[in-house]
């Protein structure tokens, strides 16, 4: 079993999204995996332009204009090899990174969509290169927000990839308040992280992260119910104004 991780945070490996990925990655190096982690943010990824000439008949059919000019074929050729992908994004804007929406749209070239078919859900698309787009796959992502709105952009986003891609989707790590997981003596984050090695131990050894696993994973590091309460006193809120 081979695990490719893709991290495609701004900070790299500085962020807590490369910190979630130590342990997801430790716990399926633990169950036997090959593992690997590109970070996007240290290569170079042209954005997709539109251009049509990756669609247009001929020797260049489905090549990119950019092919061989930046680090995009490597990633597909790691992508292709791998078993398993993960993809890990921080939340920005309330949606995926844009480092990771760059990469995805580079798929375009990869796809005749002049050959229309239908997923195995009976969806209208098209052909898609399924060594690459349709691979199992398991995202994390992270915000420091507390509320559970601001990740739904981004779970929609890769629920939607799987339906259309026809690629199974193994696991949904989803992980708010990222700036506490710097307190390694916090019971709840000791917690979360030892799920997250859990998660990456049945990835290599199940081909999946089971459900129990993904709830302590995504587990609250706060109490959300007493925050919510908290937010709405009017003493707070100039508190809460002041600190954003």
């Amino acid at each position: 079993m081979k695990l490719l991780a893709l991290n495609a945070s701004h900070r790299g490996d500085q962020g807590f999204t490369q910190r979630l990925l130590t342990y997801l990655l430790k716990g399926a190096q633990a169950g036997g995996a090959q593992t690997e982690s590109l970070t996007l943010a240290r290569l170079k990824i042209n954005r997709c332009l539109a251009c049509l000439k990756c669609q247009q008949a001929g020797e260049r059919h489905l090549t990119c204009v950019y092919d061989q000019r930046d680090d995009v074929a490597m990633i597909f050729e790691r992508m292709r090899n791998a078993d398993i992908l993960i993809y890990a994004t921080p939340i920005y804007m309330m949606g995926i990174s844009a480092l990771l929406k760059t990469l995805l749209d580079r798929l375009y070239a990869t796809m005749d969509c002049a050959d229309i078919r239908l997923t195995q859900t009976g969806l209208l698309h098209h052909h898609v290169d399924a060594e690459l787009s349709a691979k199992p796959f398991a995202y994390v992502v992270g915000c420091a927000n507390l509320e559970a709105g601001m990740t739904a952009n981004a779970v929609h986003y890769f629920r939607t990839y799987a339906d259309f891609m026809d690629a199974p989707l193994v696991g949904e790590l989803r992980r708010n308040a990222t700036p506490l997981l710097a307190n390694d003596d916090a019971r709840r984050v000791r917690a979360v992280l030892a799920a997250y090695e859990q998660a990456g131990s049945e990835l290599a050894t199940e081909g999946r992260i089971r459900r129990p696993t993904q709830r302590r994973a995504n587990q609250e590091l706060v109490d959300v119910p007493l925050f919510g309460l908290l937010k709405r006193l009017p003493v707070m809120k100039p508190i809460i104004a002041h600190e954003t």
